[in-house]
């Protein structure tokens, strides 16, 4: 994915140290880690170095664990049961993610930092890519250390629980509902500070059901839990289920699928939101 950018903090582990990252994370054993310690005093290097020289470790393992000491988790290829399109988790520094990184800055600037917390991410029509690439942009705000939570509001054709492999079976419209708590969040344990909150049951009316007052009342729950809240809808095209999302949280971010979607149909999409009071931040453009 290469999105291009058209927009105009949780606790450590009780042993922060490389030595301690690595034994948690399973990259060497205790017993190892007695041979790197012998050979860390001996030579007087640092553990890192000790543990690569013995062949127990890559440069690719001591740059996870250092990104993890400073609270900026990502995992190795293969690592995981994320999607691989995951890129945010998977290429931290690749080109395409510090686009990703250049689209947080300027929402941090344009939106969140004005006290909003929620915001839609909204495409015109199915498979442009809008529900990609909020997964990763909410696995790039919580490498920020923002508390994030990634809410599928799709209650079609849900992804989310998909791409982070997750098994969760309640979910937003089970809450909306009346037949589930807050509990039906689930913590993506691979990253510092990030939530999903997936479909749930799939319903007969989802547009009815997203347009309930008590949407408002969940929102505001999950605005009161979290610094940043974003909501994966169906495309614009689908139907009024996005709208009633983007009235809850109040602005949406606009994405594109270079080569495939129509600028009349994000102008046209844009006017619909703005004559419905809902702001919109900005727009990028995905390709893929």
């Amino acid at each position: 994915m290469q999105p291009v950018n058209t927009l105009a903090a949780a606790p450590r582990p009780a042993d922060s140290s490389i030595g301690g990252l690595l034994l948690e994370s399973g990259k060497i054993t205790p017993e190892n880690a007695e041979r790197v310690l012998r050979m860390q005093k001996e030579l007087g290097i640092r553990f890192g170095e000790a543990a690569q020289r013995l062949g127990l470790i890559t440069e690719a393992d001591i740059q996870q664990v250092l990104a993890r000491q400073f609270d900026y988790p990502y995992l190795q290829p293969g690592e995981g049961r994320f999607s691989p399109l995951l890129v945010a988790a998977y290429q931290p520094f690749s080109h395409q993610v510090e686009a990703l990184r250049a689209v947080r800055s300027q929402l941090m600037l344009r939106w969140f930092a004005r006290g909003r917390k929620s915001l839609v991410v909204l495409a015109v029509d199915p498979g442009e890519g809008a529900s990609l690439f909020a997964a990763n942009l909410a696995v790039v705000f919580s490498q920020l250390g923002e508390h994030t939570l990634l809410v599928d509001a799709n209650l079609r054709q849900p992804k989310q629980m998909e791409v982070f492999d997750l098994s969760v079976k309640q979910g937003l419209s089970d809450m909306l509902a009346g037949r589930a708590e807050l509990d039906a969040i689930a913590k993506v344990d691979a990253f510092v500070a990030l939530s999903v909150l997936g479909a749930g049951t799939l319903p007969p009316n989802p547009a009815e059901l997203l347009s309930r007052a008590s949407f408002a009342g969940l929102n505001a729950q999950l605005e009161a839990r979290y610094d940043v809240v974003l909501y994966d809808v169906p495309a614009f095209a689908a139907g009024s289920d996005a709208l009633a999302v983007a009235s809850r949280a109040g602005g949406v971010l606009l994405v594109a699928r270079k080569n495939r979607t129509r600028m009349s149909g994000v102008s046209n999409m844009a006017e619909q939101m703005r004559q419905n009071g809902v702001e919109v931040v900005g727009s990028v453009m995905v390709d893929f």
